[in-house]
């Protein structure tokens, strides 16, 4: 079976989950084109990426006469096909005071993808996020007849539902896919009851031999690690805030904070006011190697963020065998079992954060072990990257007739 991947920017070194996925599907002996609207204006750092690049066909550098060229080699091939589709993308655009403009713009973008597609004898069309490549996924799906479906991580999908027509997405695919029961309960929200039966839970997966001989608990003073994206939801800057309170009660206490982004030079400036460079250190991004280096020389991983899908990061940190303190929100309670694989906290408050850590400063590194040895099983579990696409493998089958 052939299945051709909508990615919007691909790839990018915080979507690692997207190429595991791929890698996994084409294990079980599905063929996957990857098709993305642009490539990344970050820098690739890890060698993975960097050989996923140069295997995806990126449609925007086709450029404006090929896109054009499609959408009127779709007009004159299918005219009943171009008009519903035509219809549809001016339907999504009505939100936007740009929006049409925007979605005709998607539905070049969708010509191009279904005259490919149908070229390469894709059977079946999949998107990562609900937003625009889920749009140009359903587009094609109107020009082509390959159904589609599409994969929503939030939480930028949940904060504007009407926006996206989350719900019309559901609503037309063969099935969608959520990351969490809480990303389920989110898409039940908004489509149509009738097509609540073809909503699925699909974890992000890990691969268990990545993480095969986990490093045992330092000893030490408690080394903390968090990694993500410097943006506001990520919640980096509350951290630093806790860090404060915890540097004049426990000096000792040192946290690594792995990532990048346009929140990085306001973070700076917060860690020198508040003279927090001994106890903070910044190392942009990392390829894989180099998280899992930093997670083994680590007691745990922190996430506060505002508002997440359910992170990668927590699934490797889990598989590292280090306990998570996380915030309270989205996923996240589904796999950090409060005092059993780690801790919750509300997310925003500064205080009961650094009180968190102030506690677990205290803790002895057996029980560290302990949970983090439990966290381990139970993200081997529920996030194997095999299982997690065989069940996706099953969906596509199914969808293209073959089931």
């Amino acid at each position: 079976m052939k299945v051709a991947y909508v990615l919007n920017t691909y790839p990018q070194p915080s979507h690692s989950f997207i190429r595991r996925e791929m890698q996994a599907l084409e294990r079980q002996d599905i063929k996957v084109l990857r098709l993305a609207m642009r490539s990344s204006t970050a820098p690739l750092v890890d060698a993975g990426d960097k050989a996923e690049a140069r295997e995806t066909h990126y449609v925007l550098q086709a450029g404006a006469a090929r896109l054009l060229g499609a959408v009127l080699a779709c007009a004159l091939a299918t005219p009943a096909r171009f008009r519903r589709a035509f219809g549809l993308a001016w339907l999504l655009g009505r939100r936007f005071s740009s929006g049409r403009l925007r979605h005709l713009i998607y539905l070049a973008e969708a010509a191009y993808v279904a005259r490919y597609c149908v070229a390469e004898g894709a059977q079946h069309l999949h998107a990562h996020f609900g937003t625009n490549a889920a749009a140009v996924a359903m587009l094609a799906h109107e020009l082509s007849g390959i159904p589609y479906s599409f994969t929503t991580h939030g939480p930028e999908e949940f904060d504007a539902p009407h926006t996206l027509s989350l719900g019309e997405k559901v609503n037309r695919s063969a099935f969608a896919v959520a990351i969490s029961s809480f990303g389920k309960s989110q898409l039940s929200r908004w489509a149509d009851f009738a097509a609540w039966r073809r909503i699925k839970v699909v974890h992000c997966g890990i691969e268990p031999a990545r993480f095969a001989s986990p490093a045992p608990i330092p000893k030490g003073p408690l080394r903390l690690v968090a990694v993500g994206r410097f943006v506001e939801q990520k919640g980096q800057m509350v951290l630093i805030q806790a860090m404060k309170r915890i540097a004049a009660e426990r000096p000792d206490v040192h946290l690594t904070l792995i990532g990048d982004g346009e929140m990085r030079p306001q973070l700076e400036r917060e860690i020198g006011r508040f003279g927090l460079d001994p106890h903070i250190t910044m190392t942009g991004w990392l390829d894989e190697a180099g998280v899992r280096a930093e997670l083994a020389g680590s007691h745990v991983l922190v996430m506060p963020s505002f508002a997440e899908g359910l992170p990668m990061v927590v699934m490797e940190a889990m598989a590292a065998a280090r306990p998570v303190l996380a915030t309270y929100v989205a996923g996240t309670p589904e796999l950090v079992l409060e005092d059993e694989t780690g801790w919750l906290i509300p997310a925003g408050d500064e205080d009961a954060l650094a009180e968190a850590v102030l506690k677990i400063a205290g803790l002895p590194q057996e029980k560290l072990a302990h949970m983090g040895d439990l966290g381990r099983q139970r993200v081997l579990e529920r996030h194997n990257s095999d299982t997690e696409a065989a069940k996706l493998a099953a969906w596509f089958n199914e969808a293209s007739g073959r089931g």
